[in-house]
């Protein structure tokens, strides 16, 4: 069993303009990235043994938040159990209560937001207000953490929600910070209320330095992920499978952390 704990999907008339614009944010990806449609994520997951999908999109208006958490609430109803679906919000929102209400109804199992593309600083005040919603309703936050060229998500941002939110769900994508790891990694795993995922991330990263920061903090708090459309399933399987970890680290990452943090049904 293997989960992909994150995959971002898009409606098919504007995936490629999404996934376009993700690349330049990212800058200079390496390989060649998919569509970002939902058919080709379902067919790259049976391709590669991924048996179910964490799916999210983020929102970069906040007058997009109910279209898009609707259209992934709709993705993930037609999955039939293949995909778990995260709601978007803004920290802009006009009725943050309303947007999170309609959330809960829609039947998403948490919340993913991107402060580095929202453009907002993680620890800001309306920032913080998301957060504190998902401590109240015990809703796990997907977040994008980490970058060396903004001050958006970066540790020092992260670590005042972690001790204000002691009881909050916290996963930091990319080992809790894109492109400074092992930075990210020694500020924030003494943190018990965070989890990381793998994704857009063991490209850099060297098979000796990849363990390090999986133990640094335990399996058990470590998710495997891809970033889908940016990266293709099957090698990071084939990397995670090559490192020297015990076969529960690996049931850890590749599904049993994943399972039991969004309360995964699985048969």
């Amino acid at each position: 069993m293997i989960i992909d704990s994150h995959c971002h999907i898009y409606p098919t008339k504007i995936a490629l303009k999404a996934v376009e614009a993700v690349e330049d944010f990212y800058e200079q990806l390496p390989g060649e990235q998919y569509n970002g449609t939902v058919e080709t994520l379902k067919a790259s997951s049976a391709g590669s043994g991924v048996t179910h999908c964490i799916v999210h999109s983020v929102a970069t208006k906040p007058e997009q938040v109910s279209s898009i958490n609707r259209f992934l609430a709709r993705s993930m109803e037609e999955s039939e159990g293949h995909f778990i679906a995260l709601g978007t919000m803004h920290p802009e929102t006009e009725d943050l209560k309303r947007d999170m209400d309609e959330l809960e109804a829609l039947g998403l199992h948490g919340v993913k937001i991107h402060p580095d593309i929202q453009r907002f600083e993680s620890d800001s005040p309306k920032a913080m207000a998301i957060f504190a919603e998902c401590a109240e309703r015990g809703l796990p936050i997907l977040v994008h953490t980490g970058d060396h060229r903004y001050d958006f998500s970066n540790p020092n941002r992260i670590i005042p929600v972690l001790k204000a939110f002691p009881d909050l769900k916290f996963i930091g994508a990319h080992f809790g910070g894109w492109s400074i790891w092992e930075e990210a990694t020694e500020a924030l795993s003494e943190y018990p209320n965070v989890w990381v995922d793998t994704s857009s991330s063991l490209h850099w990263l060297k098979p000796e330095t990849a363990v390090r920061l999986i133990r640094a903090y335990g399996s058990k708090r470590v998710m495997f992920g891809t970033d889908y459309p940016l990266w293709h399933q099957t090698p990071e399987i084939e990397y995670l499978k090559k490192l020297p970890l015990t076969e529960e680290e690996q049931d850890d990452i590749f599904w049993r952390t994943c399972a039991d943090l969004y309360k995964i049904p699985l048969k």
